[in-house]
């Protein structure tokens, strides 16, 4: 069977990725790995520092060390960190959104990016405009963060978090596509399709199971 390492900076992103799973290809055997200590430490550092590196080094040997086919991080703070990971190891590894990216990109235009996690914006754009560049992409981005909604996630008050993600989302409503930046948001993307219909509405978790299927075959 196939065995896929979900590894997490913030328990919120569990049930997202375990839906989208069990969705679309429900046959893998999931494995997930949380450290929620990272992204509160994140959170206080302006940049990774060199024991968050290590920290993901060590989740990356951990995982293979179970038998990991496939590496999946759902935390969008922390690319350069999981790129390092992909480097060392041999199994496919994914960052969070650069299946979602690519989906953006070949729309093109104008794409919103809606995000609760703050420190996660400024990767995020770098490597988003990184894989622009790549595909030679005439696109450009446009972030909001949305402040209150990761507490009130985190508090248990998921309609209060999805509401206020949908709310902020409507200021991007002249973008060709929007895109939810943290897993934890996709539940969101219903409401926020619904204050905004013909927009796209992209998330990280069903767009990073396919991109894990076709990689592992």
């Amino acid at each position: 069977m196939t065995r896929i390492a979900l590894i997490h900076a913030t328990p919120a992103a569990v049930e997202p990725i375990r839906t989208a799973f069990a969705q679309d290809w429900p046959e893998p055997d999931l494995v997930n790995l949380l450290d929620d200590s990272l992204s509160r430490d994140r959170a206080l550092a302006p940049d990774l520092t060199d024991d968050m590196y290590g920290r993901f080094d060590a989740l990356g040997r951990y995982a293979l060390s179970f038998g990991a086919d496939g590496i999946l991080f759902t935390c969008s703070a922390f690319g350069p960190a999981i790129e390092r990971v992909a480097r060392s190891v041999e199994v496919p590894v994914l960052k969070p959104n650069e299946a979602m990216f690519a989906e953006a990109i070949a729309i093109g235009g104008k794409i919103g990016l809606l995000a609760t996690f703050e420190p996660s914006i400024g990767s995020m754009v770098a490597e988003f405009e990184a894989d622009a560049a790549e595909a030679s992409a005439r696109v450009t981005l446009e972030t909001r963060f949305v402040p209150a909604a990761m507490a009130a996630l985190l508090a248990g008050k998921r309609d209060q978090h999805d509401t206020l993600v949908a709310e902020a989302g409507t200021a991007l409503a002249h973008c060709k596509a929007i895109m939810l930046a943290q897993f934890s948001m996709a539940p969101a993307a219903d409401l926020l399709r619904r204050k905004l219909p013909g927009i796209p509405v992209l998330t990280s978790p069903g767009a990073a199971v396919a991109a894990m299927r076709r990689r592992i075959g």
